[in-house]
């Protein structure tokens, strides 16, 4: 089936959107790379000619429409785009696979979409997959991106496509339908094994032009992309990026992300709630560093800041808000470098009083909410006056329905979905595609929410992590986990009592805090390791808890804690991709501690 060729005001297939660039938003710097401390741009034109080059050695190289093509891609880049459009266009299916995956993981995954063709980011990734690959038996050649030997790009010796090949192009492109299958993306596995999700174009081009219709972005704006790029929504938004006809700036580097700020002043970006947490953490902890009157100052200004809600027109905080910016809030702004107007945030819930302090320092902040199979937008707060809820995740994406089943009496249920944007089902897993689909098109999404405020859509849990004590009651962790790390002195917290006759937490420290604390008291710092066994320091933390469980009914109150010495990580398969907390993983090693809380 022939599809109609791209026209400058529309687009069908991801791929279209390079098109769509050219002819609306020629950019020079459409996609940026740091170079030795430099950024380095390609214009659209650059981009498009590389993505016929790459596309063409596909077709040399005999890979054909179908295949699969895995990538292990650690952050986004110019390569990784041209890679993954290069297979849009002539019809192979890329599977992104986190780079910390494990190497089991990695075997199932070739194993179940037994790939033609693995590339990974460098050598440490690629020295994983090749054993993987190894291990399943797979005939893929596996290549991989390492700057200083740049081996998968030097396979292709010609500067330019042959005629015969381009021909060839053209006619596989003009067969490629919207419908058409282009990624098969991995869950995190969070809850069990990963499961490969299938998206069309169709499902990814639908959120793509709900971006469109939803941001003020402009083509002279930048942004910058920090995100992994094996995560579905900073995929996405990569393409929207484009569409816009913004300047798309990578982040290469954990070491570099202050410095990218500074020399991209970027105007907007995306995120996930644990960055965003960082920044807080460094604010607290200046709490502790300053003299008397800066951490007053400091304290009242967060306050003030906390208090913020969009359309606040009160005249005496509108005064109060304006020295708290002046005097404070407006650091976090020049961090980040000074231009930026607003952060899309996703993948996990974001704490409602650093959503406030962020949009008081004038970084509006939009959360939103979507899974991979939705590919992944459901529902998004707006830029607008009064579409913009603190503490939701707003309102649904046009043309998306969403509805609560089995709601309780204060309208709490799991949250269904259904629409253009909705996975095709997962590959290879007939029950569990019967198991979340519903005969009427339904999603499961295995989340619990409510409509707040009447259209406003709130996420209040995972349905899985919800559990009942020993004593029959049902307890959700998200809220209360939430509702802890309001402290200070407490970074991360995971809420334990299934089947137990009382709750109980697992506490990460925020050992900056603490270390500060120390010194101001005169007590003895040697290392988290042996700080979480210090009496006064435990006696420390367990008047947060104390202070924090004053506002909550008995049976939600923590009554024993353990403080973890180190922080839970990716490389311990602690956090996800998206940043989460991976529960079953943390509880296992943390298992004899645990024990010992219910002894």
């Amino acid at each position: 089936m022939l599809v109609t060729p791209i026209h400058a005001n529309n687009f069908t297939r991801i791929f279209d959107v390079l098109a769509y660039q050219e002819a609306k938003y020629p950019n020079k710097k459409s996609l940026n790379i740091s170079e030795s401390g430099f950024w380095k741009s390609f214009s659209i034109q650059d981009i498009i000619q590389q993505v016929d080059l790459l596309s063409c050695w596909f077709i040399r190289n005999g890979y054909t429409p179908g295949q699969k093509v895995l990538i292990v891609p650690v952050s986004g880049s110019p390569a990784w785009m041209i890679i993954d459009f290069a297979c849009q266009q002539t019809g192979l299916i890329t599977v992104p696979v986190h780079s910390n995956s494990s190497k089991s993981d990695l075997e199932l995954i070739i194993g179940e979409t037994e790939p033609a063709l693995c590339i990974a980011a460098d050598q440490i990734t690629y020295d994983n997959l090749f054993s993987a690959v190894q291990e399943t038996k797979s005939a893929a050649k596996v290549y991989h991106l390492d700057p200083t030997r740049k081996e998968f790009f030097e396979q292709m010796k010609e500067k330019v496509a042959h005629k015969s090949d381009l021909e060839k192009l053209k006619n596989l492109k003009a067969r490629i339908h919207p419908d058409d299958l282009v990624t098969i993306l991995y869950t995190s596995g969070s809850s069990g094994i990963p499961k490969g999700v299938l998206l069309s174009h169709h499902n990814i081009v639908f959120n793509i032009k709900s971006v469109l219709m939803l941001l003020p972005l402009e083509p002279h704006y930048r942004v910058l992309s920090f995100l992994p790029f094996s995560h579905i929504l900073e995929r996405m938004a990569c393409y929207a990026y484009i569409a816009f006809g913004v300047s798309l700036y990578f982040n290469s580097s954990r070491e570099s992300f202050a410095h990218d700020f500074k020399t991209v002043r970027p105007h907007a970006c995306t995120s996930v709630p644990l960055i965003l947490e960082k920044m807080y953490d460094f604010m607290q902890e200046q709490l502790m560093l300053k003299n008397f009157f800066k951490r007053k100052t400091i304290h009242w200004a967060l306050e003030v800041g906390k208090q913020y809600e969009y359309g606040q027109t009160r005249l005496i905080y509108q005064v109060k808000l304006a020295v708290a910016r002046m005097l404070v809030l407006s650091e976090w702004r020049k961090k980040l470098g000074g231009k930026i107007k607003f952060i899309i945030v996703g993948a996990a819930s974001l704490r409602p009083e650093i959503a406030r302090l962020f949009s008081a320092s004038g970084i509006q902040i939009i959360e939103g909410y979507g899974m991979t199979e939705t590919a992944p937008l459901i529902a998004m707060n707006r830029i607008e006056p009064g579409l913009n809820k603190l503490g939701t995740v707003g309102l649904v994406i046009p043309g998306i329905e969403v509805k609560i089943d089995s709601a309780t009496e204060n309208g709490e249920g799991e949250i269904l979905v259904k629409g253009p944007n909705l996975s095709q089902g997962y590959l290879k897993r007939p029950e569990l595609n019967a198991e979340v689909f519903t005969k009427e098109g339904w999603f499961k999404t295995g989340d619990v929410g409510t409509f707040a405020h009447g259209r406003f859509l709130k996420i209040t849990d995972r349905k899985k992590d919800i559990f009942k004590t020993s004593a029959g009651k049902y307890i959700a962790p998200q809220p209360l986990q939430n509702h802890f790390t309001k402290s200070p002195f407490i970074q991360r917290c995971l809420i334990i009592g299934f089947q137990k006759p009382f709750v109980t937490a697992l506490l990460v420290p925020h050992f900056e805090i603490v270390k500060a604390w120390c010194e101001q008291e005169g007590i003895h710092w040697t290392s988290p390791q042996f700080m979480v066994y210090n009496i006064k320091v435990r006696a420390r933390i367990q008047e947060e808890i104390d202070r924090l469980n004053t506002s909550l009914p008995n049976l939600e109150r923590i009554k024993d804690f353990v403080l973890c010495h180190q922080d839970w990580t990716l490389e311990s398969g602690e956090l996800t991709a998206t940043l989460k907390p991976v529960r079953l993983k943390i509880m296992d090693h943390y298992k004899s501690e645990i024990e010992k809380m219910y002894e």
